[in-house]
C-alpha cells in the first residue's frame, strides 16, 4: 500500500457496481476515470490522496485481507467464503440492505423423496454403498458448502468447482446437487431445481468493509462515516 494513499475497491461490473456508484453520487463524491467506464483505475475528484480500483468482488475481499485495499465494497457471502485468516483482518462497517441473496442447497425436481438435508445424507450413503462413489456437489462456495454440510452430518460428498452456470451441472452429468446464490429462486426453478426445506446456508447483502488496520486512519474513518449515510 502506497504511503498516505487510501485505496478503495469497487466491483468492476454488475448490479453491485451500479448500486455502489449511486452511494458515491448520493454523497457528492465524484468518481473520475481517465479512460471511461472500462478503466480499472480511478480517483475521487478533490481527494488527491484517494485511489479507486475496480476489481472483481471476490478479489476485493482478498485485497482487504492482505492490506492492499483500505476500504472495499462486496457481498457478505464472499467475505464468509474467504479463508478465516482473511476474515479476521476485515471489519464490516456498513450493511446496505441491497444486493440481498441467499446461498442455498438445491436438488433436481425429480428427486421427490428428498426434501431435507437429512434426506441428502441418506442419498449420499446410498451413492457410496451402491454406486461406490461420492455424491457430487457443484458450487462456487466450497468453504461455506463444506462447513454447512458437515454441520448437518453430511460427510459422504465430493465438491465440484463450478466455473459458470452452476444450475446446469446436475443435468450435464457434472454433479448430482448444487449450492448456489439466489435472490428469488426463479433461476433455480427455471432450471428444474428445488431448494431443500432446510437448505439455507447463508443470507447475504452488499457491505462496506475495511481493513482493520486501516480503520486507524482518520481519512478512512471520515470516508466510512460519509459513505454510511
Amino acid at each position: 500500500m502506497t504511503k498516505n494513499i487510501i485505496n478503495i475497491g469497487i466491483p468492476s461490473k454488475g448490479r453491485l457496481r451500479k448500486d455502489i456508484l449511486k452511494i458515491f453520487k448520493k454523497n457528492k463524491l465524484n468518481l473520475v476515470t481517465e479512460r471511461g467506464e472500462r478503466d480499472l483505475l480511478g480517483f475521487i475528484k478533490n481527494l488527491n490522496n484517494v485511489k479507486v480500483l475496480y476489481l472483481h468482488a471476490r478479489e476485493i475481499v482478498e485485497r482487504l485481507g492482505d492490506g492492499s485495499l483500505d476500504l472495499g465494497f462486496s457481498g457478505y457471502d464472499l467475505l464468509k467464503e474467504s479463508e478465516v485468516n482473511i476474515q479476521k483482518k476485515i471489519s464490516v462497517v456498513k450493511n446496505y440492505g441491497f444486493g440481498k441473496a441467499t446461498l442455498v442447497v438445491a436438488i433436481p425436481d425429480p428427486w421427490i423423496d428428498v426434501q431435507t438435508v437429512a434426506d441428502v445424507e441418506e442419498i449420499a450413503f446410498e451413492f457410496k454403498d451402491i454406486k461406490k462413489k461420492r455424491l457430487r456437489v457443484a458450487t462456487k462456495y466450497p468453504n461455506l458448502t463444506r462447513e454447512f454440510l458437515f454441520s448437518k452430518g453430511v460427510t459422504q460428498f465430493k465438491l465440484v468447482s463450478s466455473l459458470g452456470a452452476t444450475e446446469a451441472y446436475p443435468f450435464t452429468g457434472s454433479s448430482e446437487i448444487i449450492t448456489d446464490i439466489t435472490s428469488s429462486g426463479e433461476t433455480l426453478r427455471a432450471n428444474n431445481l428445488r431448494i431443500l426445506k432446510d437448505g439455507e446456508i447463508l443470507k447475504s447483502e452488499a457491505c462496506m468493509m475495511a481493513s482493520k488496520f486501516s480503520l486507524k486512519n482518520s481519512l478512512v474513518k471520515k470516508l466510512v462515516k460519509l459513505l454510511s449515510k
